[in-house]
């Protein structure tokens, strides 16, 4: 018996290319946030997740 496919195996390349551009535009108009301030946010995540705390909020770019 032949499996589904899984919805991850399902890929809608338009969106994926138009997600990519966007993506893009967010890094050309300086729209990111520095590596140290998102691996100090994935330690407070885990840490609140172990401990059955709600997740803090993501950290976002000073540029919007």
């Amino acid at each position: 018996m032949e499996q589904p496919d899984s919805i991850f195996d399902q890929v809608d390349e338009d969106r994926r290319a138009q997600a990519i551009a966007e993506a893009r535009e967010s890094l050309r108009a300086g729209r990111v946030t520095d590596h140290s301030v998102v691996g100090r946010w994935l330690l407070e995540a885990a840490e609140a997740l172990e401990n059955g705390r709600p997740m803090p909020p993501a950290p976002l770019s000073d540029r919007r």
